[in-house]
């Protein structure tokens, strides 16, 4: 059974968070129609929806079981923090972290690519490209928080910040804020999340972090914008068919069983799984 904590909580940030939504979705839509900006187009925007509720309804369906794995482990927990502002920072710095190296795999080993590439599908770049979701990212995403819960954190917690930061990060998916001044050191800024969709080649995989951009920065990922380079949004192989509502979610997994297909060893096969994308024997 779920906390009913956990429940009453994101009831609080999904009344909190989608007027905001609304307001800057309008705002920016407003701006594009003022300045002849073109950032929307209604089929990528239906599309952005269209996957957010794949993604949603797969959500709500599993996540009991990541609410109970991550209660297990909390059981087992090395030590507690008592100290309530203590506490929600330290929680907040230590989900960004396994954030990053969630979305570094998602980007780094193939089958997990396969998972997240919708969400870089876009050739658009708008706030609602927040919502184009990895759909199937729901069935491991709570893997990466058990050390968290073994460090001293609540289920319902974990999961309250993931969706807290959640809202940060949809937020960023702009291009109607230009850099952030001294925010641009340390903080995920719409200037850093453009570079991570970007499909010009000296940005690919860079900029993993949700909120914090120092991840980066310490582990070898960080690009920042060069604001004399034009910006190619989406996959430097674009779907096809960018608003078929199957092939969005499934292209990459016919070109990872297709490339399997065309191997005869077993030890390349698995290597095609697990190297990153691209990679050939």
């Amino acid at each position: 059974m779920f906390s009913s904590l956990l429940e009453t909580k994101e009831s609080f940030l999904l009344l909190l968070s989608t007027p905001i939504y609304v307001v800057f979705i309008l705002l920016e839509i407003g701006f594009s129609i003022y300045n002849n900006k073109q950032l929307y187009k209604t089929k990528d925007t239906l599309v952005n929806i269209y996957l957010t509720s794949l993604n949603f309804s797969l959500d709500i369906l599993v996540r009991a079981i990541g609410f109970i794995v991550l209660a297990f482990f909390f059981q087992y927990r090395i030590f507690e923090i008592h100290n309530v502002w203590v506490y929600w920072i330290v929680l907040l710095i230590a989900e960004d972290f396994m954030y990053y190296w969630e979305h570094r795999t998602d980007h780094f080993v193939r089958v997990f690519w396969a998972v997240h590439v919708t969400h870089h599908s876009s050739q658009h770049f708008n706030l609602t490209t927040g919502f184009r979701s990895s759909v199937f990212q729901p069935l491991y995403r709570f893997i990466y928080f058990i050390p968290l819960a073994l460090i001293g954190f609540s289920a319902a917690n974990i999961m309250f910040m993931y969706a807290v930061t959640q809202i940060y990060g949809i937020l960023i998916h702009t291009k109607t804020i230009h850099k952030l001044g001294f925010l641009e050191y340390f903080m995920a800024t719409p200037s850093h999340h453009r570079v991570h969709h970007a499909s010009n080649p000296k940005y690919l995989d860079k900029n993993m972090g949700m909120v914090f951009i120092f991840w980066d920065k310490l582990f070898n990922t960080f690009e920042p914008e060069d604001e004399t380079t034009v910006i190619q949004y989406g996959l430097t192989k674009n779907v096809e068919t960018p608003y078929h509502p199957i092939k969005i979610v499934t292209h990459e997994w016919e070109n990872l069983i297709k490339d399997i297909r065309n191997e005869e060893s077993w030890k390349n096969k698995l290597l095609i799984l697990f190297k990153p994308p691209g990679w050939k024997p």
